[in-house]
């Protein structure tokens, strides 16, 4: 839990870049007013809780059967961010796109919304990637690690995300009108991925 203002950091960095779900909370809060916003906001939360009880699963069935694979999953996933963050620095364009979304109750902007987050591909690299190097088996249990982590990861999509559907005009407009702020954005992400990267490698490293 040292390491616990990392993780958050990351996550606040890479939830802030629009991407999928980011994209359709502000749609769903355009087409449907902040009810849908909110309505969606809570369907990327829960897909991330899905996304966490899986993730944890996975690491605790791999810990079981074949301890020494953990070691090389954490250099493997420090290699992959290292990846990630060079490709965002070279092209810090590639940023998801914003678009409007036809009416729809709160249930189903829910239940879209939690197909959106459970169908990004960027959640399961982020699972496979990051998540892992936050986890440290021993005296604590998994589950509780994971929760903790899962708290935070809900906390920050509350704060960002609800702030996008409260604002929901206004943010569309910056978005689409400023390139340079989101370059900015895209390549201080692709820093701190770089810096988790070694970080990461450096425990990897380590565990192996």
């Amino acid at each position: 839990m040292e390491t616990l203002w990392l993780f958050t950091l990351l996550v606040f960095g890479i939830i802030a870049m629009p991407g999928m779900d980011m994209a359709f909370v502000l749609s769903s809060a355009l087409a449907d007013g902040r009810r849908g916003g909110i309505a969606a906001l809570a369907g990327i939360v829960a897909g991330g809780l899905a996304h966490v009880v899986m993730g944890t699963l996975g690491i605790g069935l791999l810990l079981r059967a074949w301890p020494a694979a953990y070691g090389a999953l954490l250099v493997a996933g420090a290699l992959y961010l290292a990846w990630i963050a060079w490709n965002l620095w070279r092209d810090p364009g590639a940023l998801g796109e914003v678009a409007a979304a036809a009416p729809r109750t709160p249930r189903q902007t829910f239940g879209r919304a939690l197909a959106t987050c459970l169908l990004n591909p960027k959640a399961y690299l982020f699972m496979v990637a990051v998540f892992p190097q936050f986890l440290r088996p021993g005296e604590v249990p998994l589950a509780l690690q994971a929760a903790v982590l899962w708290a935070v990861i809900a906390v920050t999509q509350v704060i960002i995300y609800g702030a996008v559907a409260l604002g929901a005009d206004g943010l569309r407009t910056r978005l689409a009108s400023s390139a340079d702020r989101q370059r900015r954005l895209c390549r201080q992400v692709a820093v701190l991925l770089a810096g988790t990267a070694v970080w990461a490698l450096w425990q990897g490293w380590t565990v192996a």
